[in-house]
């Protein structure tokens, strides 16, 4: 039986969930409007919030001086190519810890996710090393592998827990009427494990756009994603705040609306998982 809650509680509760909502936003709003700001504005003491003179000059100039669609490609190639590639590793390696466990897969599992408490700079160097021997540096493929290999646990630890709540059963009879490894993960799970997939899909998508720590010691100029696009608005001359916002908001847009759009799907696989 549900347990009645005082509306002055409700109350409290949602001007709670709003305000800390807020206060998490509230970083990329400023970053929104001093975009639209001069530099003068940007700096400027007291902080101008909304009553300033509106520019589209940052804009212009960020255009002006960087290739943004060529590091938007870039970012899009790295960021779907390297989710993609961790799909085809990750599917077959949750299925068999799922549905053809050993005694050693809790601690293969554990292992894996104990790979992403070490920090990225204690592999620098020689991933670095053998980048630059096998002639891969500043490349996308280069990026994509590196990538793809950082969220490989997060994307099998997804896909192990959604593969988990599919019935064996199901999976029993294809293999009575005759279905093989292959048949069974491409016919029968993976149609079953969609909204789960998808999910992880979104989620790591959104890891390797944000991901700047690799892009910007693995890139420069051809391979370089939007992470190294921002980055090159921080000089030895300072920081200018405008066009710096004005390079970030660019940068964070497109994964913005893509999240927006997704947030129901995203929500219901994490929330739900594969099978109810």
């Amino acid at each position: 039986m549900a347990r009645n809650i005082p509306q002055s509680r409700k109350w409290v509760f949602t001007l709670l969930a709003w305000g800390v909502a807020l206060l998490i936003f509230f970083p990329i709003l400023w970053m929104v409007l001093t975009s639209f700001k001069t530099e003068a504005d940007a700096v400027a003491t007291p902080p101008k919030f909304l009553f300033f003179d509106w520019t589209l000059e940052n804009y212009h100039e960020v255009q002006a001086r960087s290739d943004y669609f060529g590091h938007f490609m870039n970012s899009v190639i790295i960021a779907l190519g390297s989710t993609l590639l961790g799909l085809v590793v990750a599917i077959p390696s949750a299925w068999a810890m799922a549905f053809q466990p050993a005694q050693r897969t809790k601690d293969v599992l554990m292992w894996m996710l104990s790979t992403k408490m070490m920090p990225g700079v204690g592999v620098l160097i020689p991933i670095y090393i053998l980048f630059q021997r096998l002639g891969l540096l500043d490349s996308r493929i280069g990026v994509l592998v590196v990538l793809m290999l950082m969220n490989l646990p997060i994307i099998i630890w997804m896909l192990y827990t959604y593969f988990r709540e599919i019935p064996a059963e199901i999976l029993e009879a294809a293999r009575m009427d005759g279905a093989g490894i292959w048949a069974e993960i491409r016919h029968v799970l993976t149609p079953m494990a969609i909204p789960g997939i998808a999910s992880t899909m979104l989620l790591n998508i959104i890891l390797a756009w944000n991901e700047s720590f690799w892009t910007l010691n693995l890139t420069t100029s051809a391979a370089a994603p939007l992470t190294t696009f921002i980055a090159g608005y921080s000089s030895p001359e300072g920081l200018f705040y405008a066009k710096l916002s004005a390079a970030s908001t660019m940068a964070i847009a497109p994964i913005l609306i893509m999240g927006w759009f997704s947030q129901k799907q995203l929500v219901r696989g994490l929330t739900f998982g594969a099978v109810k």
